[in-house]
Parts: structure tokens; C-alpha cells; sequence
């Protein structure tokens, strides 16, 4: 399958780098902070007993590394379900790359202000694009 055949596949590919690139933001604070705040890692330490030896701002990227490992999972499904479909019209590819770019606007909200409305709105127009996505191809796929 050629790439201009597969243009569902850049919007997949986006996704995957802005995780990695959340994750190298995590560590970037992660790695400092544990030296900086003197961590304390027994083996029987809990994610919210390490969480409360850190500023609470300086999680906000870890959390939203974690939760791209939610929601973008059933993008990267869709997406590539309606490559596997040939779906490739203007609309379909605009959404997929409109989902990709407020999800970064989410990361950046999270990850720097964690200004809780502003977030849900991010989220929420992140998730009608997705159920977009995925109705167009329910509809292609069932009917």
C-alpha cells in the first residue's frame, strides 16, 4: 500500500511521537526530582505515597503520558481500521489530524497548568472527533 493510499497513517504516526515526546517530558522532571526532593523508593512504596513526595505540578506530565495510553489507543484502533477499509476522503483524514492536535492541546493544558475546564473542553472535543471517526467506520465496515 503506498503512503498517499494510507493517509490515516500520518495522523497514527503523530500520535505515537507527541506520547514519546510526553514521556521524555515526564523523565525531564521525574529524573531531577528524585534526586532533588530525595525520593524515597522502598519496594513496598505506592504511586500515591511517591506521588506525595513531589510537587503535585511536577506529576502533571506523567499523568498525562498515562492517560495517552487510554483514549489514543482506540484512535490508534479506528485509525487504522479505516486504513485497513481504504478510507481516505478529506473529511476522515481532517478529523483524524484534528484528534492528534487537541490531543496535544490537552498534553500542554495538563502538563503545564492542569486547568481543569479547559482540559475537559480538550477532552471532550477530542472524544465527539473519536466517536466521529469511529461511526464513519462503523457505517463503511456494517453497511
Amino acid at each position: 500500500m503506498a503512503v498517499s493510499n494510507a493517509p490515516l497513517v500520518g495522523p497514527v504516526i503523530a500520535m505515537a511521537l507527541w506520547t514519546f515526546s510526553m514521556e521524555f517530558w515526564m523523565y525531564s522532571y521525574r529524573l531531577p526530582d528524585i534526586s532533588k526532593y530525595n525520593v524515597q523508593m522502598p519496594p513496598t512504596v505506592t504511586k500515591a505515597e511517591l506521588e506525595k513526595q513531589i510537587p503535585r505540578h511536577r506529576n502533571w506530565p506523567a499523568e498525562n503520558f498515562n492517560h495517552l495510553h487510554e483514549q489514543p489507543t482506540v484512535f490508534f484502533a479506528v485509525a487504522l481500521a479505516l486504513t485497513f477499509l481504504e478510507v481516505s476522503d478529506g473529511l476522515t483524514v481532517t478529523l483524524a489530524w484534528a484528534y492528534v492536535g487537541v490531543r496535544v492541546v490537552h498534553s500542554l493544558i495538563q502538563a503545564q497548568t492542569n486547568i481543569i475546564m479547559r482540559r475537559f473542553a480538550a477532552f471532550a472535543t477530542s472524544s465527539v472527533i473519536l466517536f466521529g471517526l469511529t461511526a464513519k467506520a462503523a457505517v463503511v465496515y456494517f453497511f
